[in-house]
């Protein structure tokens, strides 16, 4: 990955992080942990955790009823070639990295 497409990949996180932050009504809390630029920076896939983990299903269709207004959102914003298409995912993957840590603190403190 280049100088360039990392900086963009971490602006748009940043960015999607504080429209998020702006839009939801904040009964959960949402974390963008990363995004992913696909097809030449046209798709961007944005990872997201959620505390409670029984709202996952309530902030994903949220966020999918939000995508267009992040992208209009985004314009105003940051200058690319292409704006991406954004799809939102729950990051299993640091959802498992905090079952893990907290599985090793329960057993470090018995």
């Amino acid at each position: 990955m280049t100088i360039k497409e990392e900086r963009t990949r971490q602006a748009l996180r940043d960015l999607a992080a504080q429209f998020i932050s702006e839009q939801s009504n904040r009964t959960s809390l949402i974390t963008v942990t990363n995004v992913e630029l696909g097809n030449r920076g046209k798709n961007a896939t944005v990872w997201v955790t959620v505390m409670p983990e029984k709202e996952e299903a309530v902030v994903s269709e949220f966020l999918d009823r939000k995508r267009i207004e992040m992208r209009n959102f985004l314009k105003g914003k940051i200058q690319l070639r292409v704006l991406p298409h954004f799809e939102f995912i729950i990051d299993l993957g640091e959802k498992n990295r905090q079952k893990i840590d907290r599985i090793i603190y329960e057993d470090q403190n018995r």
